[in-house]
């Protein structure tokens, strides 16, 4: 691992922040280097509020779409609520459904089925809203790059509303109105929602031009959040008000279908990792292993049995996706020794028979093992569907567009992307895609590196430290969970590998005149020897609560070990 730590932030404003919070120096620079940098900046950091979101008209397009789903409203035609299979998708759906069905009762949802249409908007979708006399189609998540599919609903009679947060390509659909933070018209000030984020501001923008309060639609929230984890897009911003009021639903009062989903869940409070880990792989099971239609019903349903019943089912989909992962994975790693890949810029692995609901999963496994640029592909019809990962710091959808020459359709983001393509050209692809790889990646990005926001002492860790930190959150992209490093540790003679099969290290460390402090670092089991016969030795680490039987104390969750350093 490379061990970086960020650049530290101007000492004058650090001093100025600290004077008007009065609150220790070392979270003050971690707050000056998150742009928190006076006392306004600290209030809307620590306590978002709703008011605090921008206006919705800001957003290009906004008022041609509320002005058509109201003109929609007032005739009584028939609204299709169209997404996405994954969590950002069936959310939106479930959030955009819910929501309109208060104002007409002529709304249906759609869901395209993974393997028979594929992503985005689908000439079958468009169909069925033909058949069922569908007059205006809100697509979420999807319909960016669907220009065709707009043109074909069009001469069907049928009008769109995209809401998406996806790239535009070079030509935006035909739509009514096309609501994208990303086009480069829009000059909406903040950039980074998710899709079921666009779709709470098209709501926030009906709700409050029928002179509804916005904190009214708090109760969206819970969906609006579960979307931002899962789609792992900038804990900034907008995305951080929405995310931290979400999350205060999804503990007091989350909808049914969501505390059906955790009601198995024995923590007391649950947190954005949580949700990453919890709720946002269930309500992707859905649609991987059968139908994202199955998701949006839990995410929809009020009453309480028929929830239970459906997240049972959830959670199965969600036991053989683990198993269709586990098993590819081994598969994928075995074809890449076979092929004698190891030693090349780019994994990209090919088999027909796996399991396309899981791709994106095994292409992020294979990222952790090998840490490269990935793609794994799989039959999906007549062509070839593949799931792309990255590395951090390097751009695979400007990658992949390079090689668009090869490939039938694309879309995504920095660091996730889906494409096809037509199997002949399948070699082509993976020579031009390695070639273009190897030419633009920064070497260096191949080792994997630990941004580190401050060196620390043990001995500033203490409780009122520690409750001030855990406020930062929400964590994710952009206001990650602080990352420290403290050199010349000692283990006090406690260190030992622990778990089923000893791939985890505990350790009770010592640093200077500090009390010893429990560490526990998963996976770090082979770095056991750095810590005996007391030598010292450094570590990278974030600090959490270890909660054993009702006793809560602080410990450091340990990242990396190394030899201690020359300072």
């Amino acid at each position: 691992m490379r061990w970086t730590i960020k650049p530290q932030p101007d000492p004058q404003k650090v001093k100025s922040l600290q004077n008007s919070l009065g609150i220790d120096e070392k979270l003050c620079r971690l707050l000056v280097q998150r742009g928190v940098e006076t006392y306004e900046d600290a209030k809307l950091f620590f306590r978002p509020s709703i008011e605090h979101l921008h206006d919705p008209f800001l957003m290009k397009d906004m008022d041609l779409a509320v002005t058509r789903i109201e003109k929609a409203v007032k005739n009584g035609e028939r609204i299709m609520v169209y997404g996405d299979y994954d969590v950002d998708g069936t959310t939106s759906v479930a959030l955009m459904s819910t929501y309109l069905e208060s104002l007409t009762s002529e709304v249906v949802t759609y869901i395209p089925d993974r393997y028979d249409e594929g992503y985005g908007v689908s000439f079958k979708g468009i169909d069925f809203a033909s058949d069922n006399e569908v007059s205006l189609i809100v697509s979420l998540d999807c319909g960016i790059k669907d220009v065709d599919k707009v043109n074909y609903a069009s001469e069907l009679g049928i009008d769109f509303i995209v809401c998406d947060h996806h790239r535009p390509g070079d030509i935006l659909p035909a739509a009514v109105a096309v609501l994208d933070p990303q086009r480069s018209d829009c000059s909406y000030p903040y950039k980074e929602l998710c899709g079921c984020g666009v779709g709470f501001k098209l709501i926030q923008a009906l709700h409050s031009n029928n002179n509804g309060q916005v904190d009214e639609l708090i109760p969206y929230l819970d969906l609006v959040a579960t979307a931002i984890a899962a789609d792992i897009v900038p804990m900034t911003g907008e995305n951080r008000v929405l995310a931290y009021l979400g999350i205060q639903v999804i503990n007091s009062s989350p909808r049914t279908g969501l505390k059906a989903l955790i009601a198995n869940v024995k923590k007391e409070e649950l947190t954005i990792t949580d949700v990453v880990f919890i709720i946002a792989p269930r309500i992707n099971a859905a649609g991987r292993m059968k139908h994202g239609q199955h998701a949006v019903a839990l995410l929809k349903e009020s009453d309480p049995d028929l929830a239970a019943q459906y997240a049972s089912e959830i959670d199965k989909f969600n036991t053989d996706r683990r198993d269709a992962d586990q098993r590819i994975t081994e598969e994928a790693l075995e074809l890449i020794i076979q092929l004698n890949e190891q030693d090349r810029y780019t994994s990209v692995v090919y088999n027909e028979h796996w399991h396309k609901g899981v791709i994106g999963i095994v292409a992020s496994r294979l990222t952790e093992t090998y840490y490269r640029p990935t793609l794994v592909f799989t039959k999906s019809g007549d062509k070839l569907a593949a799931s792309a990962r990255s590395i951090s710091g390097f751009d695979v959808y400007n990658a992949i567009e390079a090689c668009s020459d090869f490939l039938e359709q694309f879309g995504g983001h920095k660091y996730a992307a889906g494409l096809t393509l037509l199997e002949e050209q399948y070699e082509s692809f993976k020579k031009a895609f390695e070639k273009v790889v190897s030419e633009t990646l920064d070497k260096t990005l191949l080792t994997p590196e630990i941004k580190i926001d401050c060196p620390l002492d043990l001995e500033e860790i203490n409780p009122k430290f520690y409750r001030i930190l855990k406020q930062f959150a929400p964590f994710g992209p952009g206001n990650m969970t602080p990352v420290f490093m403290t050199n010349g540790l000692q283990d006090t003679g406690y260190g030992k590998c622990v778990g089923e099969d000893k791939t985890h290290l505990r350790v009770v460390v010592k640093h200077k005149s500090s009390p010893s402090i429990t560490a526990i670092g998963f996976g770090l089991g082979d770095k056991i020897d750095l810590i005996k016969n007391s030598q010292e030795f450094a570590a990278v680490y974030s600090i959490d609560e270890n909660d054993w039987n009702g006793n809560i104390s602080l410990q450091l969750k340990l990242r990396d070990l190394k030899p201690a350093l020359n300072e």
